[in-house]
């Protein structure tokens, strides 16, 4: 419950969108005090949800678990690099998935916390759920970012813009353009049209993270909605396309690439027409993805864990 999943909690009050929801911290004092402003805003809603605390009994029924642990903090790098909330996140996400297990969880897991491909992959594994009952929300925001980024350069709303970045959720994603339509037209036609340089879009969406962290040293309202949009095709079955961390056989690993998501987790993945270039930027993403998943098992492999 710290700034993206009281963000998250308050979401899914507000809209109504589920009728119990259990919520955890190790900070006693602030998930109790989250809870009781949740009950007094509901006064004002139309809607009721049933609050639990730190009750562990609770997860052997829950639909969906979502993970938002994380000191983010530690990502205020030059480079913003997610990975640096690893040595927190890597000794922490072990214990949630021990008192998941514990407790007879079997539903959905959405993961946010950092790094979110590794992260989620640890969650998998540790668990013992299926992968496709495992998702990270991963690019789903860089994709949302990049669109809005568009949407500005274009002069159009950004949920007119359709497309995807890919791989890793961090540096290594990238902006697949030959996936990005808007008013009816590929946008790298588009944006030779009006004078609008793609590169600099890409940029701007790349860094609009580490801008909003710049201001208030975290972010939550766009990755908190990424993460509610998530749960929400989860628990409706709505089968929805989006750009998740999910886990592609054919890059062994977990990384963000569109998939349809409905009550059981992936239920089917895509298959793009990407360019060679695309191509060969995603297998780079999935390296570095595996590489440090490879480095962690290795880690915790010499202590004994």
């Amino acid at each position: 419950m710290g700034h993206v999943g009281a963000t998250v909690a308050h979401y899914l009050v507000a809209c109504g969108f589920t009728d119990d929801l259990a919520l955890y911290d190790t900070n006693e004092a602030k998930v109790r005090a989250d809870a009781l402003d949740l009950r007094d805003a509901m006064a004002n809603l139309p809607y009721h949800t049933n609050l639990t605390v730190n009750d562990d009994s609770q997860l052997a029924d829950c639909d969906v678990v979502v993970s938002t642990l994380g000191k983010s903090k530690l990502v205020d790098t030059p480079d913003h690099d997610r990975f640096a909330e690893f040595k927190f996140t890597r000794t922490q996400v072990p214990l949630v998935a021990k008192k998941l297990v514990d407790n007879g969880f079997h539903g959905k897991l959405v993961d946010v916390t950092n790094p979110c491909d590794v992260i989620t992959s640890m969650y998998q594994k540790l668990t013992g759920l299926p992968k496709e009952h495992v998702l990270g929300t991963g690019t789903l925001l860089d994709s949302a970012r990049m669109r809005a980024c568009v949407g500005e350069a274009l002069n159009v709303d950004s949920r007119s813009v359709v497309g995807f970045n890919l791989g890793e959720h961090g540096n290594s994603q990238f902006t697949a353009w030959s996936t990005v339509r808007v008013l009816g037209k590929q946008v790298v036609d588009l944006a030779k049209e009006r004078h609008v340089n793609l590169a600099d879009v890409e940029e701007r969406s790349r860094k609009g993270g580490y801008m909003v962290y710049k201001g208030k040293k975290y972010t939550n309202y766009g990755v908190a909605t990424a993460a509610v949009r998530l749960t929400n095709a989860l628990l409706s079955d709505a089968r929805t396309e989006m750009p998740v961390s999910n886990y592609r056989e054919e890059y062994g690993t977990y990384l963000s690439y569109p998939a349809v998501v409905g009550r059981d987790g992936v239920v089917e993945q895509l298959q793009l027409d990407l360019t060679a270039t695309e191509q060969e930027k995603l297998a780079t993403s999935a390296k570095y993805i595996k590489d440090r998943v490879k480095a962690e098992e290795q880690r915790a492999a010499s202590n004994g864990n």
